[in-house]
């Protein structure tokens, strides 16, 4: 399938994925699938994907790749960094401490990597799902 052929399917288009509204624009010559939050009352972090549709013979190459809206990154670099604090922490107080310390490294290292599990799980559930249905959606209208 040819790009503009590829690029006609997909642009003005609106997915719905969680109920949430994206819609595929084009911006130099490069798809955009950006998310519509504007009625959204919940934190959530989005992606906005881009599509770059390169014609090889007969074939199409699809490239497709997914950032995090610059309002949405903030809140998971602070977890990040706090959760690497506190594993840090644990680890030095491992090496460098007393054995009377110990209680207090298991107790940061359980809670680093606790509170790192649970951002873990509910990025997967929200922003990484947003991101396979978009790309299932891609590639369902590319091949059909």
């Amino acid at each position: 399938m040819r790009p503009d052929d590829i690029k006609g399917r997909l642009v003005g288009k609106h997915v719905k994925v969680h109920n949430m509204d994206f819609e595929v624009s084009e911006k130099d010559r490069m798809l955009r699938i950006i998310p519509h939050a504007e009625e959204e009352n919940e934190i959530k972090t989005l992606p906005i994907t881009h599509v770059e549709l390169t014609g090889k013979g007969d074939k199409t190459q699809v490239v497709i790749s997914a950032k995090m809206r610059k309002i949405d990154s903030g809140g998971p670099m602070l977890i990040l960094i706090f959760c690497l604090f506190l594993l840090i922490g644990s680890g030095a107080t491992f090496y460098f401490g007393k054995n009377e310390y110990l209680t207090y490294t298991y107790t940061l290292g359980t809670i680093g990597v606790l509170i790192l599990l649970v951002f873990w799980l509910r990025m997967e559930r929200g922003y990484f799902d947003y991101v396979r249905k978009i790309r299932d959606y891609i590639k369902n209208q590319s091949v059909a």
